[in-house]
């Protein structure tokens, strides 16, 4: 089966794993063996939803299927897709009460966090969450650094309008963290950002 990127570039996941294993052998550090930014955070979520602290999903990512073929008439075989633009953000799901909506982003930048990171409708999107009193805001990961940060929509906002308007095309480190809240990295949970969400909003 293909499957093949918005621009019709075909997904080879043979070279997709090679690439990703290199990237790791080449940090060599123990926090990003084999583990993506998506990865931690569904563990993490996973280690909330057990314990029931928090539940919180995946967002699926939405497939067009455009070829299927029919080897038997109880099996269908999906020969070709398309991994079609996700319409909103990466996670969702709610805490004591509260709706929370966030993206997580990764970045090789050591210096600051390209809004090319961004879509236009995740921005609209988080607009839109914040506008009902949803919990809404970015996780960001410098990979450099093996450093995570918690940023509310709110000044993500902000940057992206700075943007809008003729400014830079990116947040600096220095924004992030000022703006933001580290995230240390643990073992269980990997990323505790239900913590950050304590200290925000005053979580009891």
């Amino acid at each position: 089966m293909n499957f093949n990127y918005p621009n019709g570039k075909l997904y080879n996941p043979k070279y997709a794993e090679q690439a990703f294993k290199a990237k790791n052998e080449k940090n060599g550090s123990y926090s990003n063996r084999g583990m993506t930014l998506e990865e931690d955070l569904n563990e993490t979520n996973e280690y909330y939803r057990e314990r029931k602290i928090a539940v919180i999903h995946k967002k699926p990512t939405p497939v067009q299927i455009v070829q299927v073929d029919y080897p038997k008439r109880s099996a269908a075989v999906i020969k070709e897709a398309y991994f079609k633009q996700a319409s909103t953000t990466d996670y969702n799901g709610v805490y004591k009460g509260r709706y929370i909506d966030f993206e997580a982003k990764e970045t090789q930048n050591p210096t600051s966090f390209p809004l090319k990171n961004f879509h236009q409708h995740q921005i609209c999107h988080m607009e839109e969450v914040l506008r009902q009193g949803g919990l809404c805001f970015v996780i960001l990961r410098f990979t450099s650094y093996e450093q995570v940060y918690l940023m509310e929509a709110k000044h993500l906002l902000v940057f992206w309008e700075r943007m809008v308007k003729g400014g830079r095309k990116s947040i600096t480190k220095e924004e992030i963290e000022q703006k933001g809240h580290y995230i240390p990295l643990g073992f269980q949970p990997r990323i505790d950002y239900i913590r950050i969400i304590d200290t925000l909003f005053h979580f009891s």
